[in-house]
């Protein structure tokens, strides 16, 4: 177990993270989420030992580790910007954590082709990083985090820079392959969407502050705070302050000052007699093949509707959109959730 008790970080007059409390369970698979800037990569390396904290304190499996260095923890760590030996072979960068920990050339070999083949390494054992890809280096310092079999494996937006594909097919097997070891997992992403794909727990982050941590499918459904429900949406949220609509303002509960709801939960037309419904004017549409993301203005709020399928839009025209009752987040005036009845 990895547990934070009231960890912050400070820099001058500067405060990079706020007090944290998190407890982060063996085998399981947590995801930190916010935007650049949010705090994450600052989490991560208190979390690794690579800087130690202003306050509070970091125990592994109990133990207070707080300020020890990372050399003196067992963590393994991949960035963004994947690091790898150049004058190693793939195999040899692979195998270089179970050299240290002295295991026999048989055990090493096992462990580096069972890594190599989770990862469909096998054709570039013996090539030296240089000859190798992007997308297949980062492979590589994959390969060698999931063989180390660390206690506590921290990725950094690992996927970042891989095309398309292997992202996609990455993203599906992430969480398998560190759970066998009962390592605790913290992956860090910018990525809504990724988080939602990962699964696992989240926690949200928000100018250093970390605003929420659960069950991901919770935190995404169910956000506790305003900064909470900006964190997770992608399309940004659309909200509306309720001050700039008082015709609006009566269909909401008693404190509501902000309504917030998600792209695609904004349909054409009219909807249902308890559905609150808007007319708008469009002002741009993007097609990405097969969804159309209408951007929409309402009054002095800039809002973006998700539809399937291919929508050309005109620039001007007037469109009317619904959003169920049950879609909308209310939030008061200090952005604290009113009602948890966001529906995912």
């Amino acid at each position: 177990m990895l547990e934070l008790a009231d960890v912050a970080k400070r820099v001058g007059e500067d405060v990079h993270l706020h007090a944290v409390s998190m407890k982060l369970e063996p085998g399981s698979f947590n995801v930190l989420l916010g935007p650049t800037r949010a705090g994450k990569t600052t989490l991560l390396r208190l979390m690794a030992g690579l800087d130690a904290p202003t306050s509070g304190r970091i125990l592994a499996d109990g133990e207070d580790v707080t300020g020890v260095g990372v050399r003196n923890r067992d963590v393994a760590m991949v960035y963004q910007q994947f690091i790898n030996y150049p004058s190693l072979t793939v195999r040899e960068n692979i195998a270089s954590p179970l050299r240290l920990r002295g295991l026999d050339r048989s055990a090493i070999a096992d462990e580096v082709d069972r890594a190599a083949a989770l990862l469909g390494l096998e054709p570039y054992l013996d090539r030296k990083p240089l000859e190798l890809s992007g997308g297949q280096q980062q492979r590589v310092a994959l390969a060698r985090a999931i063989v180390k079999r660390a206690r506590l494996v921290l990725l950094d937006e690992p996927l970042a820079n891989l095309d398309y594909k292997l992202r996609e097919e990455l993203r599906e097997r992430l969480p398998g392959l560190f759970a066998e070891t009962g390592a605790v997992v913290v992956y860090a992403t910018s990525e809504p969407s990724e988080a939602l794909m990962l699964g696992g727990y989240t926690a949200t982050l928000h100018e250093g502050q970390v605003t929420q941590f659960g069950p991901t499918p919770e935190v995404y459904r169910r956000p506790n705070r305003l900064a909470t429900a900006r964190s997770f949406s992608d399309p940004p949220l659309n909200v509306l302050h309720l001050d700039q609509s008082p015709a609006l303002r009566q269909q909401f509960g008693e404190g509501a000052a902000t309504v917030g709801f998600r792209a695609h939960h904004m349909r054409p037309g009219d909807g249902a007699p308890s559905d609150l419904s808007f007319d708008m004017e469009v002002t741009s549409t993007e097609i990405t093949g097969s969804e159309s993301f209408v951007h929409v203005a309402y009054g002095p709020a800039n809002w973006c509707m998700l539809v399937h399928g291919v929508h050309a839009v005109e620039p001007g025209s007037q469109l009317r959109a619904h959003v169920r009752p049950a879609d909308i987040l209310e939030f008061d005036a200090e952005g604290r959730a009113l009602e948890l009845s966001g529906r995912g």
